[in-house]
């Protein structure tokens, strides 16, 4: 008898168990919330997009809102299903973090003003305002020879990554110090100086390891400059110093896009 009843006891307690994982289970799955924006699935949970009380989203998602399904059931929101990527990023990390080189900002502004996130609106408004700002102020990077000014150049750019990507190359280069080029320089913010800098010497080549260009004395340098400037789709405005006939043989130029 006392055996009959321990296995009628294991056996609600199984039961019981099982209930309560299934009811979970169920739970769980209704908590995932599949959204259709222009054609894009994304998955995500419920508490992400009721983060933010009387957004759109949260709406949605407590029926204050009413909302279309598409033909699999699905909430159907006639947005841009790419720039939603970014909506949803920002529901999750609670900041606004884009891919570098991001240039839809005001699209992204107008997303963020349907979806009802001020928050969000703010800041990308925020982060279209410094964009301009900088790129209305011009950047300059300085190479010279601390023992011979003479031999230097002065790279203007209206564009701050294009600056720093020609730096990076140089210092790049300067730091693997093949075929003699000066293993003493020193960097600051805008300005590289060498103690001394490579002369105009035939036979003179050092390899830019990026995309095997070769570079040789300061004058090929310059034009290294003017090439990757071009490739980027900026344009030479000006040498400030043509005074020596050529715009290689120039003291500075001046790139903007």
């Amino acid at each position: 008898m006392e055996r009959k009843i321990n296995r009628r006891e294991k056996e609600c307690e199984e039961k019981h168990s099982n209930s309560e994982g299934s009811e979970q289970d169920k739970e769980y799955k209704t908590s995932l919330i599949t959204l259709n924006v222009g054609g894009y699935l994304y998955i995500t949970q419920k508490q992400t997009l009721t983060k933010y009380p009387d957004s759109f989203l949260e709406g949605i998602i407590n029926g204050k809102i009413m909302c279309p399904f598409d033909a699999d059931g699905h909430y159907f929101i006639d947005r841009d299903g790419l720039l939603f990527r970014h909506i949803l990023n920002f529901l999750r990390n609670g900041e606004l973090l884009l891919p570098e080189g991001f240039r839809e900002n005001q699209l992204l502004a107008q997303e963020a003003d349907f979806f009802q996130l001020k928050v969000l609106s703010d800041a990308v408004k925020s982060r279209w305002e410094k964009e301009q700002l900088a790129s209305r102020e011009t950047t300059f990077l300085e190479i010279t020879d601390s023992h011979d000014r003479s031999q230097g150049l002065r790279i203007f750019c209206n564009a701050p990554d294009f600056i720093a990507k020609i730096k990076s190359r140089i210092v790049l280069v300067s730091k693997s110090r093949l075929d003699g080029f000066p293993e003493e320089f020193s960097v600051s913010s805008n300005i590289i100086q060498f103690k001394y800098f490579i002369k105009s010497e035939n036979g003179t080549r050092l390899v830019l390891k990026e995309d095997n260009t070769f570079v040789c004395t300061l004058e090929t340098l310059k034009f290294e400059a003017i090439m990757t400037a071009l490739k980027c789709g900026f344009r030479l405005l000006t040498s400030l110093d043509c005074s020596k006939g050529s715009i290689v043989h120039s003291d500075a130029l001046h790139f903007i896009k």
